[in-house]
């Protein structure tokens, strides 16, 4: 959150010319590290942090990275995420810990601030303990221990005198690395440090060999004035209920921050901040010496404030707050830079559903959402990856990531994503039921109850989620904590999270004890509260009432060809067999490695597999209707059975093969579009079971001149309009328009149907379409399976520098130009490039009509080109005009 959230690049020469009456100053010590195991040093921290010793045989070092990323990036091991490599690489519960215990060294270039400037040296993440050293000297007086927990070091007495600074920094792993027996968090023990689960593997991922010990989060260098302005706490307070349009009425900003006086003496000075450049709240205080502060502001009234909405809802409007400590002689000792978006969390019991409803800003939203796990398994965390993964979600038509408890608490960067994109975030805290004893589990080493009381240091851990609630509590986005996944942390944890460290360092937004607990949604239908999470029949998500605000239900997700030759070798190629319920399922090891999951009878009604690419096309349709029922399912029912979902999973950060709407390398598949499609925030629908059309309304708007058009096509391209249907439909709901069940079911005979819905405008513009293709009386996609070659025309034109329109035509008289994939390639390579958005994919184009797919990319790849395959269209690629 420091200094506008972003990196700044200093010029060497500025670094000597610090003076009192300069802003505060801040860069990222993420170049020039050296490493080396500690097998290979025999010098201890203080001569390895004294500028003139020689390092001789070290290798160069990422960082922010771990050690198995460093290994990584200088060909010492495979890559872990290509086929069975990860097998090649020594897991640290076999090597033992100092197998992955590295010293880090960085110079730099540093001079001892004049007057009273101060310097300090932050560390936003380290996994697991370092012991630290500047210029001969140890910053820290005892081991630091703990994922979770910043450190910042005033070092201004421990600078170099000449400016040329060398930084030593000793890194161990986790105490207890777990031994990956292929369990949930393999036997569990990884649970016993304050750090994440996953690493000792899961259900869909293989173990990270390191754990991710390192340094695995930015390294910087601040400067201040004698006083250092600390987390800043911004809370926004917006009374009764608004709607995005229209001049707002006020709101409230409140602001408060952490003043740490250095000096020994009593310091007098004006605490103040301005939001979008005009001074807000100013307040003369004095601060004791030696001492840290909190300072609150009096409240700030804004008048007619722009308002942040979640994604579909409206704008994400946002404020630049800039807060500075002013000494009594005028000068800038501090600032802080925050951005800011106005709007209030509320939460209520919904009796209908018998669970927890969301509100924002006094408006019910329904909660469409994705769980996340985190972006990069080996945490190769940027702030690019962070904006396209979090683009994704928007793009699917989400309002909320869930961050799943084995994790993390995620970074700054992803949480400026959300904000950008309105995306709702559910934090989870570092439990899991898995490990932390939810369940008798014979994979486990400990028994339940043992495992109910870890982390062994329940101290750090409340000391780790204090500082995290006070980094990440100023984004707009955050709506919701939870104590852990499936489980409640000890009771001594969980007691002062909820009564002393949420609403005191926070108070704004809800807490759920665990993610799927009776705070959250009554589980009135037996289980645990959340699932299934393998592929369903679309019945189930229509006609099957689960849980009301499901924290996890997933399906399939594997991704298509090109996204499986990033990762499985050409030998290995083997598509699945599915042998039957009552037999199991053949597949090649390295599918099996990469955690595949059945498709099961889903595939065969397309026509079996021929081969792994044929399998990987198929999967794309299941995917497609699988994600688009899921959410359709759920949309039927808003506020009569359910208030939200959040689907298992929406993102892979390991090159796993279920659970995926992207692949690890941000290719995306037909699950992200198909969510695309089930999620619009207007949305007309068919439900395969009882034949109903209705549309859900997921805006704050009432709609009283729309048209409904319903439509069947047979596989010749013939077309009959079946139904015109005026559409009144009030805010934030669904209703039933037709019944055509028999008439639908008369369609497919023989071969299937097509099913089209448009809503259509005042102004006959399109304003909501679906396309099904519906099965024969048998279950089988026969006509599919016959259909004719559609010669579509296609064009593919730049609209600007990283944005092309491709416009794909279909003659009348031919049949529908079924499924298309588009995508954009390198031009010599045809390679695609990644990450590409798409505002529509797998698209199907009616005979006589066209559609466009508007493409936007973020490379500075200029010779491109357009990939484009379908169902019966073949594949071509096209230059860009």
């Amino acid at each position: 959150m420091k200094k506008n959230r972003g990196q700044f690049s200093i010029i060497c020469a500025l670094l000597f010319c610090y003076s009192s009456l300069q802003a505060q100053d801040q860069y990222e010590l993420n170049t020039g590290w050296q490493c080396a195991n500690i097998a290979k040093v025999t010098d201890k921290g203080e001569a390895l942090s004294d500028p003139t010793h020689t390092l001789t045989g070290w290798m160069p070092a990422t960082v922010p990275g771990t050690v198995l990323t460093t290994l990584l990036n200088n060909k010492e091991v495979p890559d872990p995420f290509y086929g069975m490599n990860n097998e090649k690489i020594p897991d640290i519960f076999h090597t033992g810990n100092d197998h992955y215990t590295y010293w880090f060294v960085k110079d730099f270039e540093e001079a001892q601030p004049t007057a009273d400037g101060q310097v300090w040296l932050n560390f936003r993440g380290v996994n697991y303990s370092s012991d630290i050293f500047l210029n001969g000297k140890k910053v820290n007086p005892e081991t630091h221990h703990g994922m979770f927990l910043r450190q910042t070091y005033n070092i201004t007495s421990l600078l170099a005198k000449d400016g040329h600074n060398r930084l030593a920094v000793i890194i161990y792993p986790a105490p207890f690395a777990g031994n990956p027996n292929g369990g949930q968090g393999g036997d569990g023990t990884i649970a016993k440090n304050v750090a994440h689960q996953y690493t000792a593997g899961w259900d869909w991922i293989q173990p990270i060999r390191d754990r991710n010990t390192g340094i695995w989060d930015k390294v910087t260098i601040e400067r201040t004035g004698v006083v250092n302005v600390k987390n800043p706490h911004v809370i926004t307070l917006v009374p009764g209920v608004r709607k995005p349009q229209g001049v707002q009425a006020p709101a409230t900003i409140q602001v408060g921050a952490e003043l740490e006086n250095t000096s020994g003496e009593s310091i007098s000075g004006t605490l103040k901040y301005s939001l979008d450049g005009k001074t807000a709240v100013s307040q003369k205080v004095t601060l004791a010496p030696h001492a840290t502060t909190t300072v609150k502001l009096p409240d700030y009234t804004l008048q007619k404030p722009r308002l942040w909405w979640p994604n579909g809802y409206g704008p994400q409007a946002m404020y630049k707050l800039q807060l500075q400590f002013v000494t009594a002689a005028n000068t800038i000792s501090d600032k802080e830079d925050v951005e800011v978006g106005v709007r209030e969390i509320q939460t209520s019991w919904n009796a209908v559903t018998g669970s927890r409803q969301i509100a924002v800003n006094g408006q019910k939203i329904f909660i469409k959402g994705g769980n996340w796990i985190i972006s990069d398994a080996m945490l190769r965390f940027s702030k690019a990856r962070y904006d396209a993964e979090v683009r994704f979600h928007r793009d699917m038509n989400l309002n909320l990531i869930r961050i799943w408890g084995g994790a993390l608490t995620e970074r700054p960067e992803f949480y400026e994503a959300c904000d950008k994109y309105g995306m709702l975030v559910f934090q989870d805290f570092w439990f899991s039921g898995d490990c932390n004893g939810r369940w008798v589990d014979p994979m486990k080493k400990e028994d339940q109850a043992t495992r109910r009381k870890y982390p062994d240091d329940h101290g750090l851990a409340i000391r780790s989620v204090a500082d995290q609630v006070k980094m990440i509590r100023n984004y707009a986005s955050l709506a919701l904590y939870c104590g852990g996944n499936e489980i409640v942390p000890p009771a001594d944890i969980l007691k002062a999270m909820k009564d002393s460290i949420l609403p005191s360092l926070d108070g704004t937004r809800y807490f759920f004890d665990y993610s799927n607990s009776d705070s959250m949604s009554h589980n009135t239908l037996g289980g645990n509260g959340d699932g299934p999470y393998g592929i369903q029949s679309l019945a189930t998500f229509w006609s099957h009432r689960t849980f009301p605000f499901n924290s996890e239900i997933g399906s399939v997700g594997v991704g298509d060809y090109a996204s499986l030759e990033r990762f499985i070798p050409k030998e290995n190629m083997i598509p699945p067999v599915y042998n039957g319920s009552k037999k199991p399922m053949t597949e090649d090891s390295v599918w099996h490695y990469h955690k595949y999951i059945g498709y099961d009878e889903y595939i065969d009604p397309y026509g079996k597999a021929k081969d792994a690419k044929d399998f990987a096309n198929k999967a794309q349709l299941v995917n497609y209707d699988q994600y688009r029922g899921l959410m359709e399912g759920f949309s039927a029912h808003m506020w009569e059975w359910y208030t939200g979902v959040i689907i298992w999973k929406t993102q892979n950060p390991w090159t796993a093969m279920r659970g995926q709407m992207y692949d690890y390398y941000l290719d995306p598949n037909a699950c992200l579009y198909g969510l695309h499609n089930g999620s619009e925030p207007l949305h007309a629908m068919y439900n395969p079971i009882d034949g109903i059309v209705m549309v859900a309304n997921n805006t704050f708007a009432a709609y009283n001149n729309l048209q409904l058009e319903i439509q069947t096509v047979d596989m010749n391209g013939r077309s009959e309009m079946l139904r015109e249907i005026p559409v009144e439909i009030k805010a934030t709901t669904t209703k039933k328009f037709a019944a055509l069940k028999d008439d639908i079911d008369a369609k497919r005979k023989g071969q299937g149907t097509f099913l089209r819905l448009r809503l259509l405008d005042a102004h006959k513009k399109i304003v909501s379409e679906n396309f099904y293709w519906l099965p024969d009386e048998k279950g089988n996609y026969s006509g599919l399976q016959q259909m004719a070659a559609a010669n579509v025309q296609v064009t593919a034109k730049r609209a600007a520098k990283d944005s092309i329109t491709v416009t794909l035509s279909n003659p009348a008289n031919g049949p529908v130009a079924f499924f298309n994939r588009v995508a954009v390639v390198d031009a010599k390579t045809k390679e695609r490039i990644l990450p590409a958005f798409y505002n529509d994919n797998y698209v199907s184009v009616m005979p006589g009509e066209k559609k466009t797919v508007t493409i936007s990319y973020p490379s500075a790849n200029s010779n491109v080109a357009i990939e484009l395959y379908g169902w019966n269209v073949k594949e071509q690629y096209l230059s860009v005009q």
